[in-house]
């Protein structure tokens, strides 16, 4: 049995993962947790297969929750989920041991994509919230983008820092997240943190 717990103190908002989970191949049961106290306590009984966890939660939020549930089980399987480009919560879950990240908004199509390494199902490789299949080598000027990328930059700002021009930055921009698999600036800063092309 495939067990998915959806975690988001947002009733609408997780009730709606967890039907669009619950129907994709795989996963056999989905259950609630509306906040991260919940989401621990539930956790050794209902022994999720995958742990999806807002990241921004009163109480003990999704960042707390990932780094004392991976403390008392190293092997859990965490995604966390945003609303929008959260890029210092992303790395920060990344950095404490969460596999990736999804959007609240997902499509069914986009959810089966990124949880597929979790439940068991072979699903085909798209661009989007999910993993890249292999780190890509990055050019140094790449890795000077993405790391402006990372400090929260914008494309003009990283232009100034660099002696280029903005249209320059977003071609460079373009050739990163090809080469990364990556659907956005958060989702490049992520499997950039993740695989430790820059730290």
């Amino acid at each position: 049995m495939t067990t998915v717990m959806v975690c988001d103190d947002a009733p609408l908002t997780r009730e709606v993962m967890m039907r669009r989970i619950g129907s994709l191949p795989g996963v056999t049961r989905v259950c609630g947790a509306s906040s991260g106290e919940e989401l621990l306590a539930k956790y050794a009984t209902e022994q999720p297969a995958l742990t999806l966890t807002d990241l921004r939660m009163p109480g003990m939020g999704g960042l707390d929750a990932v780094k004392r549930l991976l403390a008392l089980r190293p092997s859990a399987q965490i995604m966390m989920m945003t609303l929008a480009e959260d890029i210092d919560g992303v790395a920060r879950a990344l950095a404490y041991g969460a596999k990736g990240y999804v959007m609240k908004d997902s499509t069914r199509e986009e959810l089966a994509v990124a949880l597929a390494p979790f439940i068991g199902e072979t699903m085909p490789r798209s661009g989007g919230a999910g993993r890249p299949g292999v780190t890509a080598t990055l050019t140094a000027r790449e890795l000077e983008v993405l790391r402006g990328m990372s400090q929260g930059h914008s494309n003009a700002e990283i232009g100034a820092e660099l002696y280029l021009t903005e249209d320059t930055i977003k071609t460079h921009a373009r050739r990163l997240f090809r080469k990364l698999d990556a659907s956005d600036r958060a989702h490049a800063v992520a499997i950039a943190y993740r695989t430790g092309l820059i730290s």
